[in-house]
């Protein structure tokens, strides 16, 4: 049977043209500004009009560069010439090249690519159950914070310390606990023999911008190591650069590694790519056949960060403490 198709409304310019066709074949799951953007140049963006606008979102904190940086463009052009995809049942020569600086900058050992913030969250997470698992079927729980944001998947939310974002989705998945930020007696009755491991943002973003102390980080640390169980610093709002360190755990001293670190956001500047960072203890957590993503970890994409975007943090970051006390001034 054939479908029928709804007669496309009449539009009175381009805009509403887009508008009218979103507002027919998309899901509405998004509260859009009245607004189309045509392209963008260094912080700038241009509506369909020619109109510029400064540019304060970044793509929600992605295009760390700007737009049409002429680096990333030569290397995106390049590439695309040469090799988009494989999948992961080959080699290419940029995997392995941005795994070990990804190594040397977060001091973990193994990364595993993925294609969003999210999707590196489901890995840790799937990281921490199989590390409970080795123990037996009654380690589980996994320890968050209220008013976290962890990402939109289902495993996901049920980490995230926001009810706003879970109620439509329950029931979650089970084994999550909750504790006041920066509370250290709420943590330490929190963890037990049954806690598989904490996620913790450093810094929290979507709760408000809630820096954790140092006594709580380092608290949280012994804790996990006393029972056996996994740490994980979310960095995905937080980190890549945007401390004045690559990560905010940098910013201790002594530095406090976790086991698992997650980046995502501005890794390929535009590029969708999400990293989980992983020490040894938790990277032998996930054997063949266990994990994958058919996309990440590609040629197209890994070219990006590799030839670019880590490349330009050094010189970024040397330069941020000097514009903080410019800004405070």
């Amino acid at each position: 049977m054939a479908a029928t198709m709804t007669p496309q409304p009449e539009v009175s310019s381009a805009f509403d043209g887009i508008k009218a066709l979103e507002g027919q074949y998309l899901l509405q799951n998004y509260s859009r500004y009245p607004l189309a953007l045509h392209r963008g140049k260094g912080c700038y963006v241009y509506d369909l009009d020619g109109n510029r606008y400064l540019d304060l979102i970044s793509g929600i904190g992605v295009n760390s560069l700007g737009y049409a940086h002429p680096r990333i463009t030569k290397v995106l052009q390049k590439q695309a010439g040469l090799l988009l995809h494989t999948s992961n049942l080959y080699y290419h020569e940029y995997q392995g090249r941005l795994a070990e600086r990804l190594a040397r900058i977060s001091g973990l050992n193994r990364t595993f690519f993925c294609n969003s913030g999210t999707e590196a969250m489901e890995g840790a997470l799937k990281m921490i159950r199989a590390h409970g698992n080795q123990h037996g079927g009654g380690k589980m729980e996994i320890i968050s914070l209220e008013n976290s944001f962890h990402g939109r998947t289902l495993g996901a939310l049920s980490i995230t310390g926001q009810p706003k974002y879970q109620k439509d989705f329950e029931p979650l998945l089970p084994g999550a606990r909750f504790v006041p930020h920066n509370d250290l007696q709420a943590l330490e009755e929190a963890f037990s023999e049954r806690t598989a491991g904490i996620v913790l943002e450093f810094i929290q973003g979507e709760g408000g911008i809630n820096p954790l102390s140092e006594e709580f980080a380092r608290k949280a640390a012994d804790l996990a190591k006393k029972y056996d169980s996994l740490l994980v610093f979310d960095e995905i709002q937080c980190g890549v650069g945007r401390p004045g360190t690559y990560f905010s755990y940098q910013l201790l001293d002594p530095v406090l590694l976790p086991d698992i670190t997650l980046a995502a956001k501005p890794m390929a500047c535009g590029i969708p790519m999400g990293v989980v960072i992983a020490n040894e203890k938790a990277a032998a957590t996930i054997k063949p056949g266990m994990h994958g993503s058919t996309y990440r970890g590609g040629p197209w994409p890994a070219a990006s960060p590799w030839n670019s975007s880590i490349s330009s943090t050094n010189s970024c970051l040397q330069s941020t403490p000097s514009a903080a006390t410019s800004a405070r001034a």
